[in-house]
């Protein structure tokens, strides 16, 4: 309600809109009951909705409350609501403005004991289902093309309009109707004798003997199609020679009749439908298979004329069956040279490019040492920052949960712990151990570039005054001081020299360097 109601001018009568009324009333409803379990039977129930949502009602002997199952509570009830069912309803009571109803919005469901109607129906089909009147074994197929078709149902409801129209658009036949009450206490006695006396007629009664009987009714509660539920009726349809087609009620009703003929139909139109097949598809169906067959006539003996033009020609000669081949390989051939002289030079440039030097490798080894480092430096802050999370979750939890339910999600924290410390451990050893195999292989590659392998070999290394290797004789003069360095060390020498110098080589033209091969990245 609103804080300042509007008043008459005349009265001191507070004035409040319907939407105030009924949310007041809403409100004064869902805080005085809260919580309640209704016992009541279950009626109007038709399954869920299209939205997923189920509306029935809750009755007793003297009054009837509305109830509404939402879908999410729908798809996680253990029990499912059934027509004529006791049940126990849990929920909270409210009301709907829209329509001014109270209703039960029901959150749980247990069984409380079934309706009387229901009760005795469930006995009765399990008293029957035991001799074996339900069982598809008994049950006989339909006749493709009946010539006459019993109908037994009210003479003067909807029912018998529809299953006539639609037999006349789909199939003409011989209908014949048995009239009798749909409804009331002598239905289970009038379509039990229909159906025996549609077993009676012969030839001598000067009627046609029906191929198919219809069994048909409109829909209605429980209590309109009892009838149906009869224990003649299913005993009088389980003795019929001639094969019977259930069409009581529509497609979410059942009675037992359903259960013991040989066809149940969701509709009486859909009996109708079961019952014939249709005239106009039967003759197109014809027409196409004869269509069809001689299409199929005409064709097979082209493709034997076909076939023995074929056969008359000559076989190709044998340049005819290699021109094609040879042409391939021909173009193959030509694209060979072409591509070996493209491979080459892409070779040649990649390697051209490829530069290896000491100081290459000192660098690329020290950066590698240095990302090992650093990531054995991370690994530990990374392992604390996860056990830390996992710290914070259990405090989190600690809150909302049972001291059962919180020692045994410690347990499971510290196995998960256990694994994380194991693959922590592993994942550092994994990384440390391939940086150290980077870093041995980038060592062994220096080693073998290093002219330090030159000089195991039994060479020595030349060095100026300015410590800067020198590569020609004409550089040394007499009386200079050297640095020669050996394998195993260096000594100083001074150069004497005997005035005379070696002719430099003969100059020789320029030719392209050898080719090399590619030995791709060292890294």
């Amino acid at each position: 309600m609103t804080d300042q109601p509007q008043t008459d001018s005349s009265s001191n009568v507070a004035e409040f809109s319907v939407s105030e009324i009924s949310g007041a009333l809403k409100r004064m409803v869902e805080d005085a009951f809260g919580h309640v379990r209704v016992r009541g039977e279950v009626s109007g129930y038709r399954g869920p909705h299209s939205s997923g949502h189920a509306y029935f009602a809750l009755k007793d002997d003297r009054a009837r409350m509305e109830a509404v199952i939402w879908r999410g509570v729908f798809s996680k009830l253990k029990f499912l609501p059934q027509e004529g069912l006791e049940i126990i309803a849990t929920g909270k009571l409210t009301t709907y403005p829209g329509s001014s109803k109270y209703q039960i919005v029901i959150e749980s469901i247990e069984p409380a004991g079934a309706g009387a109607l229901m009760a005795l129906l469930e006995e009765r089909k399990r008293k029957l289902a035991a001799e074996g009147l339900f069982d598809d074994a008994r049950k006989r197929a339909l006749p493709y093309m009946p010539r006459v078709i019993g109908v037994v149902t009210s003479p003067t409801g909807a029912v018998i309009r529809d299953i006539i129209h639609r037999i006349s658009d789909r199939f003409p036949v011989h209908v014949i109707v048995w009239p009798v009450r749909v409804q009331g206490e002598t239905t289970g006695d009038e379509v039990s004798a229909a159906v025996r006396g549609f077993n009676t007629i012969s030839e001598s009664t000067g009627l046609p003997r029906p191929d198919v009987l219809i069994v048909a009714r409109g829909g209605g509660s429980l209590e309109d199609l009892w009838g149906f539920n009869d224990e003649a009726v299913v005993r009088a349809v389980a003795a019929s020679e001639i094969p019977v087609i259930s069409a009581v009620g529509h497609e979410t009703d059942w009675t037992l009749i359903d259960l013991v003929a040989d066809r149940r139909a969701p509709t009486p139109t859909g009996a109708a439908e079961m019952a014939v097949p249709v005239k106009a598809d039967l003759e197109a169906a014809v027409a196409r298979l004869s269509a069809r067959l001689k299409g199929a006539i005409s064709r097979e003996g082209e493709r034997k004329r076909q076939a023995l033009r074929s056969l008359a020609r000559a076989l190709p000669s044998a340049d005819q069956l290699l021109a094609l081949p040879r042409r391939r390989f021909d173009e193959a051939a030509s694209r060979l040279g072409r591509a070996l002289t493209a491979a080459t030079q892409r070779k040649r440039l990649t390697f051209n490019a490829l530069r290896l030097s000491p100081a290459t490798l000192e660098r690329r080894l020290a950066e590698t040492g240095r990302r090992a480092a650093l990531s054995g430096e991370r690994l530990p802050g990374v392992f604390l920052a996860m056990v830390r999370g996992q710290r914070n979750r259990f405090d989190r939890d600690a809150a909302r949960i049972t001291p059962a339910a919180l020692n045994q999600r410690i347990a499971h924290g510290r196995e998960r712990l256990k694994v994380i410390e194991h693959r922590s451990d592993m994942l550092i050893a994994t990384r440390l151990e391939r940086a150290g195999q980077k870093r041995t292989q980038a060592e062994r590659l220096l080693e073998t570039l290093s002219y330090r392998a030159v000089l195991d070999r039994g060479f020595a290394l030349v060095r100026g005054p300015d410590s800067e290797p020198l590569k020609r004789a004409s550089d040394i003069q007499p009386g200079l001081e050297l640095q020669i360095e050996f394998a195993d060390g260096s000594t100083r020498a001074i150069a004497a020299g005997d005035g005379h110098k070696s002719p430099p080589p003969p100059r020789t033209p320029k030719s392209a360097p050898p080719k090399k091969q590619d030995q791709g990245s060292l890294f």
